[in-house]
This record gives structure tokens, sequence and C-alpha cells, in this order.
């Protein structure tokens, strides 16, 4: 069906909103993306856009601004906790010239994503918290100011705690992985380059990598612990604790650490795949469909992906309907395998017993001078994947 005319109401503006708006918008729909707050602005925090999501955005015809602001990413190296030794490095440019790995303030993808879809005929609606939703042929939201809006579809992109998927598949509680992850931006006081670090610690690792010209380093300490701690990055720490947590760290760790002034913390939790998506003219996407663990760093991008395909699913399908269940059987299983891998990824990092970890360790440095492209090559399912040819 074409898209020419259609009433479509988006509630969320991240990366999977307005995404989509914008995806949508470019294909005729008439689109409003309903946010909560007053303005569209993200806590200081970065993300890693691989290749695949860089494909969606070279399709919206945001490549060129996204290079701008991003850093083009060149490897991924994981080094031991005790003094900061290499381990493996995964060489990004190996995945070739035109399969480029950023890394961007999330903020500033935001706002790129958010200037486009206005361009494009996008209208922003703040201060509009959808409380409720009634599936239909016309889809009804229930705002908390008292107002209604209809639409001929509805699309949920508001997160982990997202109406719109309870409406659809009732409460699912998630459960606490027993970790908790401290997120925090210093000055890049330790000079890294263009590359993503994990240090590897038992029961513990720091993720670091830079931001906005290199002048600013994103940090993601996680910690095993039976301490329960809420979901949401929102809640303030003290630095002091996160320092202590990771106080047998040694190479730049310390260096790093001691640059924290603010951090926020928030509990890991793990949350099945939505086994709906869609009923009734009203659909979900991205965190809301299916939350990922922070493992393969591939949250963002499958809200990408999610709003590509369902734009295109829509606009190739003869109603709604068909283009919805088209949009849900084309993603879930790539979801479910991502959400798998990231599920699974954590201990890898966390191994506690010294002889398994260097034992472990030991043969990832092997595996790296011996097949450095077969380690890079393991990785080719997430990040040659392309929709926007199909895939």
């Amino acid at each position: 069906m074409s898209l020419s005319g259609i009433k479509i109401r988006i509630i969320g503006a991240g990366v999977g909103g307005l995404a989509a708006g914008l995806a949508l918008a470019q294909r005729g729909a008439v689109v409003s993306v309903f946010e909560q707050a007053g303005v569209i602005s993200e806590v200081g925090a970065g993300i890693q856009v691989g290749p695949n999501g860089v494909a969606v955005l070279r399709a919206l015809g945001l490549e060129s601004a996204l290079r701008e602001g991003a850093i083009r990413a060149r490897a991924v190296e994981l080094r031991d906790h005790r003094a900061g030794a290499r381990v493996l490095r995964l060489d990004l440019d190996a995945l070739g010239p035109d399969q480029p790995y950023f890394l961007v303030h999330r903020a500033d993808l935001i706002d790129l994503l958010a200037s486009a879809a206005r361009a494009a005929g996008v209208r922003v609606r703040l201060l509009q918290k959808a409380e409720g939703v009634v599936p239909g042929k016309a889809p009804r939201i229930s705002l908390a100011n008292g107002a209604e809006s209809r639409a001929d579809l509805v699309i949920g992109a508001d997160g982990v705690r997202s109406v719109v998927r309870e409406v659809l598949n009732g409460v699912q509680a998630p459960f606490f992985t027993r970790q908790v992850a401290w997120r925090a931006m210093v000055p890049n006081v330790i000079g890294q380059g263009p590359e993503a670090r994990v240090h590897m610690g038992p029961g513990r690792h720091i993720v670091s990598y830079p931001l906005r010209g290199g002048e600013t380093l994103n940090i993601v300490a996680v910690q095993e612990r039976a301490g329960w701690a809420e979901e949401g990055w929102h809640r303030e720490d003290d630095p002091d604790n996160l320092r202590a947590a990771f106080s047998g760290f040694g190479g730049e760790v310390p260096e790093m650490l001691a640059a924290v002034e603010r951090v926020a913390l928030w509990g890991l939790f793990r949350h099945p795949v939505a086994p709906v998506w869609h009923r009734g003219h009203v659909a979900i996407l991205g965190d809301a469909a299916h939350p990922t663990l922070p493992f393969m760093a591939q949250g963002a991008v499958m809200a990408l992906e999610d709003a590509w395909v369902l734009a295109e699913e829509l606009d190739r399908a003869g109603q709604i309907e068909a283009g919805l269940a088209a949009y849900q059987a084309r993603r879930e299983g790539r979801v479910k395998r991502i959400v798998g891998a990231a599920n699974g990824n954590a201990w890898k990092y966390h191994l506690r017993f010294g002889p398994l970890r260097a034992a472990a360790h030991a043969a990832l440095r092997l595996g790296g001078a011996v097949a450095p492209g077969a380690m890079s090559r393991q990785f080719d399912w997430i990040y040659r994947h392309d929709v926007t040819r199909g895939g």
C-alpha cells in the first residue's frame, strides 16, 4: 500500500522513534512523535554504531552528517585488568572501507535524527506523556493531560518501560541479572585513540571509548553483585563507589576513574523478547519489543534496523496488518539471536578463577596472532547484515 496520507503516531522520541518517523515520512506518511519530556535530549552517554546501523543511517541520507560528529573506530581491544596488558585487538578496519564503525554521543545522534525528521515533515510534540493505547482500526492514545489522539497506526518506541508493550503483551516482569553498571563521561585524560577498550577482571569489566573529537571518554563499568539496583540509568551514585569497586584494576584505569566527578548507576535486567509486536494497528519497536543487555553494543542499532524494516514492510504491503506481520516475521529471529548473544557475553569478561582466566586470555592472544581475520569474522553475522538491502 502507499503510505501517502496515512496518519501515524509514534510514542517516544528516542533513536528508534525518530528513525521510524523519518523513514515513514520519507515514504509519504503523516507522522507525529509524542515525547513526554519537555525537550528532546539525552544525558551524557555514548553509543557504538556498527556498520549495520550505519547502513540504515546511510539509506536515510544521514551518513555524511554522522561522520561530522562521530569518531570512526579503528579497533576493539580486550585488556587484562591487572596492568592493562593487551589480550586481543580486533581490527575494525578489516571490515572494509564500506563498513564503518562509529562512536558517537547519544545526544548528537538524537539531534541528527530529530532535525532530519522535522525537515521531512514529522511533527515532534513535547510534554505528551502516553498513559494508554487502545488498539483497533483507528487506535487511540490517551495522554496524561487528558487529551486523546487517534491515528491509522500507533507505534510504541517507548523503551523498556513501554506502555504499548504492556497493552499488547500484558505485564512481563524482568529479572535482575545480579549485575550493575555505572556510566560516566570524563575528559580523555589517558589520550585514548579511536578504539573501544574492554578491561576484563574477576566479576567485572570496564569499557571506554572516545567521543566528540577525542576530547571526552565514555565509560561503562559493570560489576557482578547480589545487591539490587533499579533499572534505568538516571540514578546518580557516588564516584567513590565506582572507584572502590575497581580498585584492583591497574594500567590506565585508575587515572580514568580518578577523573570521574558524576556517575550514574543502574541495575541490569534481562527482559524476554515480546511475543506480540503488533495488534489492531498498534506496534512496538526497539527496546519496547526486545530490550537487550549492553554486552553486544547493539541496542540502538537494533532500533535503527527495526525502524527501517517497519517502514519498508508497511510501504510494500497491501494493508497495515499485513505490513506489521511482515515486519515482525523479518525481525524476530535476528533480535532474538542478538539478545541471546548479549545475555551470554558478560561471563567471558568476568572469569574469576585465575588459572582459567589465564588460559582463556592465552587462547585469545594465540587466536589474534595466528588468525586475526577469523577473530573479526565471527561478528560478520551482526555487522554485515544490511536491512536496507533486504536483510
